[in-house]
């Protein structure tokens, strides 16, 4: 009963504050409104839609379950957890936070997976994308493409090392899989499909109505989560709590013979890793080791501001949210040290100037003039225009259904 007391308190005196700030610096509120905003629509919206309405329907037409049973010899026992997760693990390295997240909830709301599977899955299926790792943060911010493939093999050896780890959490009696089952996979997987698209029997347009809705209504949520926490990070900067938290970080950064200054930059990446990534890549006092090293544990932890969005998508399920914060923990850790045992072997390898004439530059995919870079930047460009005509196909889509209901 105390405890509960106590943190009605601490949340009253939190959000009291949060108010009185607002009111006291408006114009940095505006500011940090306005980039969030930016980052939403012009970034985040337009490239998770096309993934998120995608997965609903595969998950109606049954694909998933297909891809499950498929997956199955692979997953269970790396993993312990079903086939399906092979499918969640790619989406969510493929477009990002939250995905990993939205598809583990969405399935656990079909019973493809238990609540135990469901917490394992959702701790190593959310990642940074590729496109994100090389655009924003290896060319964007430190203006080095052949930075990106160090980030993103740390990034995502130590999204795999946490699964690995967390097939120990929970106890579950082994899944008993029958040798016809074995015999027969892929007879099973088509048989599977076919009986979840029965099941499901939507009609298409019906499915692809709520495949948007519920795509764009996660997206919407998301823009808010992120508008809020960049706020909130300006204001935590001007209020000077993120000095005095700096101060606790730089003993530990100075036990690692750290720079001091990269103290400030992590405390910003704790709560948005746009931002912490983008101040890292600006102490000049630091190696580029250092600078990885930071970046690496930002991109893994991944900020309050999605943890936040992935607890609001979990509320909607019997997920808990604690086993994916502790893993957020492991794999910063994870992520941190590959980047810092892979940095010989990897960047400098790959920046060696001696290459031999038939060797494939690391930058060649993400440096200037290329293809790549410029569908990055087309994407910037064309952004607001697909956020905009989606939220109107949403409405037009929810006023349809008001007025036949």
């Amino acid at each position: 009963m105390f405890r509960s007391k106590l943190k009605t308190i601490v949340l009253s005196v939190s959000v009291t504050i949060l108010a009185a700030s607002l009111i006291s610096f408006p114009q940095v509120s505006f500011e940090a409104s306005i980039r969030g905003l930016n980052m939403w629509w012009k970034i985040v919206f337009p490239s998770l839609l096309p993934f998120f309405i995608v997965s609903e329907m595969l998950i109606g037409f049954g694909v998933v379950k297909f891809i499950g049973v498929i997956l199955e010899p692979f997953m269970r026992p790396l993993f312990k957890v079903p086939g399906v997760g092979g499918f969640v693990l790619a989406m969510g390295m493929a477009s990002g936070f939250p995905a990993g997240a939205k598809f583990t909830a969405r399935l656990r709301q079909e019973g493809q997976l238990t609540q135990i599977e469901a917490e394992r899955l959702v701790s190593f299926t959310n990642s940074s994308n590729p496109l994100f790792i090389f655009g924003a943060v290896s060319v964007g911010f430190f203006h080095n493409p052949n930075l990106g493939i160090l980030l993103a093999l740390a990034h995502y050896l130590g999204n795999i090392s946490v699964g690995i780890i967390m097939r120990f959490y929970g106890n579950e009696s082994p899944d008993k899989t029958t040798e016809k089952g074995k015999k027969f996979k892929i007879k099973a997987a088509l048989s599977a499909l076919h009986q979840t698209r029965l099941k499901d029997n939507r009609p298409i347009g019906k499915l692809l109505g709520d495949a948007v809705n519920s795509s764009i209504q996660t997206l919407l949520m998301v823009g808010g989560f992120i508008i809020v926490f960049s706020v909130v990070n300006k204001l935590l900067y001007h209020l000077h709590i993120t000095a005095a938290l700096g101060r606790f970080v730089e003993i530990v950064l100075a036990f690692l013979s750290f720079p001091e200054k990269l103290s400030i930059p992590l405390i910003s990446g704790l709560f948005e890793i746009t931002l912490g990534s983008d101040l890292t890549s600006h102490v000049g006092t630091a190696t580029l080791l250092q600078q990885a090293v930071i970046v690496s544990f930002i991109l893994a932890f991944s900020g309050f501001s999605v943890q936040a969005q992935v607890a609001s998508i979990l509320a909607q399920t019997d997920i808990r949210f604690k086993p994916f914060f502790i893993a957020r923990i492991f794999h910063g850790i994870f992520a941190s040290f590959f980047a810092l045992i892979l940095w010989k072997p990897i960047y400098v390898h790959f920046t060696n100037k001696e290459q031999p004439s038939n060797a494939l530059p690391v930058g060649w995919f993400f440096e200037e003039g290329s293809w790549t870079n410029h569908f990055y930047h087309k994407m910037m460009e064309m952004g607001p225009l697909i956020t905009i005509c989606s939220l109107f196909l949403h409405i037009l889509i929810l006023f349809t259904r008001l007025k036949k209901s």
